[in-house]
């Protein structure tokens, strides 16, 4: 039963999501899709293909570097899509046509929004790299083995990384995107457990998902002090140096770690291997209400109707090249 759980599974396209203000993006193999609620209360789309150069495609079929690359295209697109749900959803459809006008070439918006997203990700993992290894360094004194430092330095790092996402929930615009990161994963839940997706069946799966980008985080800090404790931490300008050449390591196998523990999800006993970062979903998502959901789904319905119509296109290309 397990293995024809497994089997199933690994048969559906594997689709990922974020939330963004008043909305959900869903991504797939070759569009990305964003749906949000406007000031008047309808659903409005933004859409972005996926472009890859070829490099980077033969780069993300190798083990550690297509984590890498996948998390800064996720950056730089997902940027863009946060970019439109800002701009939007706290005014009138009517007033669209000036927002266009205040805009520079569209050409020039996509590529200062991408580079700003991965600028914006790098700046926040050095932070989030170095803050907690120089707090660290200040309890030498106490504890002044390798072992303990880096032992500290991940409990400041994950004690940051709580205490952020708990003060940032408490913002009533932040609070809403949670939420509808829960609507984000209720629907992936729905789609992979083969039920229609209706608002009463969506809000009966759990708003958890193995492959969140929450579990991920937290998947770094736990592989970081792994990672940590095969360098030395003395002196200080040394251990920060090698926090910093370490990060493309830390990410590469917190990537590949995040998949292992989605591919073992319905197997017993290795399924909780999975659960440090489900736990940390419980800050991160929360329950959405119907008209969130609704939101949700049309994102990944039109997601859908976009990768279909793209998958008829190439057959019928193909069949007249016959």
């Amino acid at each position: 039963m397990v293995g024809e759980k497994l089997v199933e599974s690994q048969k559906k396209p594997a689709y990922g999501g974020q939330a963004v203000i008043e909305g959900v993006m869903f991504g797939g193999k070759s569009q990305t899709v964003t749906a949000i609620r406007r000031k008047d209360h309808t659903i409005d789309y933004f859409y972005l293909p996926r472009k890859s150069h070829p490099t980077l495609q033969k780069l993300k079929k190798i083990p550690f570097l297509r984590g890498i690359i996948a998390i800064l295209e996720a950056s730089a697109n997902g940027s863009q899509h946060l970019n439109f749900s800002s701009e939007r959803y706290d005014q009138d459809p009517e007033n669209d046509q000036y927002i266009e006008e205040e805009k520079v070439s569209k050409t020039t918006m996509i590529i200062g929004v991408a580079t700003l997203g991965v600028l914006s990700f790098i700046f926040g993992k050095f932070v989030f790299t170095l803050v907690p290894a120089i707090l660290a360094s200040f309890t030498k004194p106490i504890f002044s083995s390798d072992v303990a430092q880096v032992l500290i330095e991940g409990l400041i790092k994950l004690i940051l990384l709580l205490a952020y996402i708990y003060f940032v929930s408490l913002t009533p615009l932040i609070k809403r995107v949670f939420q509808y990161h829960g609507a984000e994963h209720k629907v992936i839940n729905t789609f992979e457990n083969n039920l229609e997706l209706t608002i009463e069946n969506v809000q009966s799966q759990s708003r958890l998902h193995y492959r969140c980008g929450s579990s991920f985080i937290l998947f770094t800090v736990i592989i970081g002090v792994f990672i940590y404790m095969l360098v030395p931490t003395n002196p200080l300008w040394l251990r920060l140096v090698d926090r910093i050449a370490l990060i493309p390591v830390v990410l590469g196998i917190s990537f590949e770690v995040l998949q292992f523990t989605n591919k073992l999800r319905e197997i017993p006993v290795l399924r909780y291997l999975g659960y440090p970062g489900l736990w940390l979903q419980l800050l991160t998502t929360k329950e959405p209400t119907d008209d969130q959901v609704e939101v949700a789904i049309a994102s990944f319905n039109e997601l859908l109707k976009l990768e279909e119509n793209q998958t008829t296109s190439k057959e019928d290309s193909q069949s007249l090249q016959m």
